[in-house]
């Protein structure tokens, strides 16, 4: 197969480059090694729009970390994707960290990051109640805000693929090669693809991408962090995304709700060798949870819901975002060490590469047809008792109630399987539709979405698939 563009990495970043260039008659192809988009980096991390004020001034991050926090709002508006500007406060305890304050905010104030001050304890506890009677003041940063990650991604997929973008799963570069016509040859175990143009979106796996076309410099550190998420019973612990002063190792344990009225806690800061390392440990949870609760002594384990763990593409020589043209090959963009802010600047760095591309390959025909719309899908839970009797008049499927702790409906998730790059197992639905995020965490739900997945796709129940490869949940038959 032959395209213009092919895009290494289906996450956050790599996804919004492929709905920015789908604008543009070029023939795109998103290749993505999962089973799944979004399942790297952009399922585990804090979920935070940050403001601003943390990158050095003058550096990229901070350039594209301001102008995403700018283009967010908008975005999820046309991808019907949840977002919610609820604003962050980074608390001091001490003096010096008061003075740490200080240097943030000037910091931000270089940035270009709007409506920062530093508060005092009063005004603290106004907008905060549960947090530590030590606490002294905060950087309070109203544009920040909490989306969803993979929600998003998913919904930029799904946008481009709608606007002619071809997506490719379980493709895993594992070569290239430059042809002689100029064209770059792309090989995993079970395929090839052939694009002139090529953008390393790779994630933790960019300098072993970026390796294959001959630029050997980069060296990606893998750090995880580890997360706690509670039950939605304690909506209202906090109201903005609560950080602690920042430490060489990145922003430190944060306590922040989620979009979708749980409360999450971490992460961590661990430098792994395996860059698919997500598990959890005991060491690491007595970690979060100690320091969590410096910032809020009420932080509990009694509603904890699950943890988990991401996996950040730190780069240790370069404190900055890498976006640049490689140095061995005129059509390759590389994208090197894209860890925090690279959500917030996310949508900012597909306009970036957009025009780096352009530059490249010269100034490209916008279409005429293009969509920048991906229609909201169908929350059962947040519709009115008539919206309800409605929907299920058209489609009996939305009155079936599938994930109780959730609400989430066999209609809701029928849809997730057939939309534009669709679910195809049972951590796509989840992300998708939230069946089996709930209390119980898929214990009743979750024999039900294997059942649908199967029929849907028509494939047997043995053949159905945690998140892809060997992660089978039925085996066989007992009798």
């Amino acid at each position: 197969m032959k395209f213009d563009v092919a895009i290494i990495g289906a996450g956050v970043v790599g996804s919004l480059i492929a709905r920015e260039l789908s604008r543009y008659d070029m023939k795109i192809v998103l290749l993505e090694k999962g089973n799944d988009v979004s399942v790297g980096t952009t399922k585990g991390n804090s979920a935070i729009v940050h403001a601003g004020y943390d990158s050095m001034p003058g550096t990229l991050k901070a350039k594209l970390n301001v102008e995403g926090v700018k283009l967010m709002p908008s975005l999820c508006r046309d991808l019907g994707v949840p977002y919610k500007n609820t604003g962050s406060l980074v608390i001091a305890f001490n003096d010096s960290q008061m003075v740490a304050l200080t240097k943030l905010l000037i910091r931000g104030n270089q940035n270009g990051v709007p409506e920062l001050r530093i508060i005092g304890q009063g005004k603290l506890r106004e907008l905060e109640p549960n947090v530590n009677i030590n606490a002294m003041g905060a950087l309070w940063a109203p544009t920040a805000a909490i989306i969803c990650p993979y929600e998003l991604t998913i919904a930029a997929v799904e946008n481009a693929v709608m606007n002619g973008v071809t997506l490719l799963r379980n493709f895993e570069v594992i070569r290239a090669v430059r042809e002689k016509d100029g064209m770059q040859a792309l090989f995993s175990g079970s395929g090839e693809v052939q694009a002139k143009y090529i953008i390393n979106a790779a994630g933790v796996f960019s300098d072993t991408v970026a390796a294959m076309f001959g630029d050997k410099e980069y060296k990606i550190i893998s750090r995880k962090g580890e997360y706690f998420l509670f039950d939605k019973k304690l909506s209202g612990l906090v109201n903005h995304v609560v950080f602690q002063c920042p430490t060489k190792m990145g922003k430190g344990v944060l306590i922040s709700p989620t979009v979708h009225g749980n409360v999450i806690v971490g992460p961590n800061a661990i430098d792994i060798e395996d860059k698919e390392d997500c598990s959890t440990t005991a060491r690491g949870a007595i970690e979060i949870l100690d320091t969590a609760r410096h910032s809020i002594t009420r932080l509990s384990t009694v509603d904890l819901i699950t943890s988990f763990a991401g996996i950040r593409a730190h780069n240790e020589n370069v404190h900055d975002f890498i976006i640049e043209q490689s140095s061995s090959n005129p059509n390759v963009i590389q994208l090197v060490g894209i860890e925090s802010p690279g959500l917030t600047a996310a949508p900012a760095i597909a306009e970036h590469v957009k025009n780096m591309l352009m530059t490249i390959a010269g100034k490209q025909k916008k279409k005429e047809n293009y969509n920048p719309i991906r229609p909201a899908p169908v929350r059962f839970k947040e519709l009115n008792d008539e919206e309800r009797r409605e929907i299920i008049k058209k489609n009996s499927a939305y009155g079936k109630i599938v994930c109780r702790c959730e609400s989430i409906t066999e209609g809701e998730i029928l849809d997730a399987i057939h939309a534009p790059a669709g679910a195809v197992d049972v951590d796509g639905v989840k992300r998708r539709t939230r069946a089996g995020m709930g209390r119980c965490q898929g214990g009743f739900c979750g024999s039900k979405v294997v059942e649908i997945l199967s029929r849907e796709l028509n494939i047997p129940l043995d053949e159905v698939t945690k998140f892809g490869d060997q992660s089978k949940i039925v085996f066989g038959k007992t009798k």
